[in-house]
């Protein structure tokens, strides 16, 4: 093996816009590389030191379809079953269609939430959400808010379309009632403490918090990464008590690596423990979106892939280094995973910019393929 290439890439990005990244490759419960760049705070020039806390915006979907995977392994619910036998009050939804409002066609059901196609949006300012947070004095909880998204109108009938959206934060509300656990709490049980994740959480530990990575923002207007103007805020933690399943963790990369590891191996994590069956891997990893969805999952340009049970799955490896049914997803900030059960392969990048376009479309990919370059040599 030689990943000096990715290690001279990763030491580049600083120069195209990623002020610093933190990137670990496991092989078969196995480190087989390591390397940090770049600065956690380029301004005052507090360099990377791999030991940094990063948000994981929309990476923590990971976390989610894990738990409720492991909720329809137990029988306690099934991809098809409605929503509305969990969470009542999305028993009777409506869609806004051509300037019209009309009760939905279709039932909203769990595979729905895994796969974005229940027809929410991504408005983290709904008049429903708001109401909520004003009349709980800014304390509703996750299936409180949860189950206001419920009286706001879906922009298309369940199943019509993929639009990626607030759907793993309702699948999130939906593993705490299945669970009768409140949903962190039911992660830290179920999935961090059988891997030995120390570091990962809904809520910044004082110990935590001198790690935070600062969080950047990539300005097109000046066509650079410039500091976030609001690097304190947690736009996913709509209130005290709420705990998104979309997006709301913080992690690092030590702990993170753990999970795709495991997802790459089976279920099984380095610690020896099982997390999930690898049928119920396969499962996650299929391709759930077909004719009109799959086009409007294929206008994000995540070339070569599909969309399965919240993630991305590699459908036509000509686009890749690496094998059909490699799978992960990443975030706002630019994390990525990669679990590839045929090589027993994972890897976690973590950073910490937003709003950065070339992350998703170059990075990511380049990433990916300098791994599985890096291996063969």
């Amino acid at each position: 093996m030689d990943f000096s290439a990715l290690t001279a890439y990763l030491d580049s990005l600083k120069d195209v816009g990623m002020p610093g990244c933190d990137l670990a490759v496991y092989r078969d419960h196995r480190k087989i590389y390591r390397h940090h760049a770049g600065f956690r705070d380029r301004e005052a020039g507090v360099p990377m030191d791999g030991n940094e806390v990063f948000r994981l915006y929309s990476a923590t979907k990971l976390h989610t379809c894990t738990a409720a995977l492991q909720l329809i392994e137990q029988g306690k619910m099934r991809l098809d079953d409605p929503v509305s036998d969990y969470l009542p009050a999305f028993g009777t939804l409506s869609v806004l269609e051509n300037g019209r409002i009309h009760a939905a066609y279709t039932v909203l059901t769990i595979r729905h939430l895994f796969a974005m196609q229940g027809g929410f949006n991504y408005d983290l300012h709904s008049p429903s959400l708001e109401k909520a947070i004003f009349y709980s004095r800014g304390k509703a909880d996750t299936v409180t808010m949860v189950n206001a998204l419920a009286e706001e109108p879906l922009s298309f009938n369940p199943g019509e379309h993929f639009q990626y959206c607030l759907c793993h934060d309702v699948l999130g509300a939906v593993v705490e009632v299945v669970s009768g656990t409140r949903f962190g709490e039911y992660l830290k049980t179920h999935i961090w403490d059988p891997l030995g994740m120390k570091d990962t959480g809904f809520r910044l530990t004082d110990e935590m918090r001198p790690r935070l990575a600062k969080l950047y923002m990539y300005d097109a207007a000046q066509q650079k990464t410039v500091p976030h103007p609001d690097p304190e805020k947690n736009p996913y933690q709509l209130t005290e008590n709420y705990e998104s399943g979309g997006a709301g963790l913080y992690s690092t990369v030590d702990d993170s690596i753990l999970l795709t590891d495991a997802l790459a191996c089976g279920g099984t994590g380095k610690s020896g423990a099982h997390i999930l069956k690898p049928a119920t891997i396969d499962l996650m990893r299929k391709n759930q979106q077909e004719g009109q969805c799959l086009k409007d999952f294929q206008a994000l340009k995540r070339f070569g892939y599909g969309y399965g049970l919240g993630v991305r799955t590699m459908m036509d490896p000509t686009y890749s280094k690496g094998p059909a049914g490699e799978f992960g997803w990443d975030g706002a900030a630019c994390a990525y995973t990669l679990s590839d059960p045929k090589n027993r392969l994972s890897a976690f990048l973590g950073t910490h910019v937003c709003n950065f376009a070339y992350g998703y479309a170059t990075v990511h990919p380049t990433i990916r393929d300098l791994i599985y370059e890096g291996l063969e040599k």
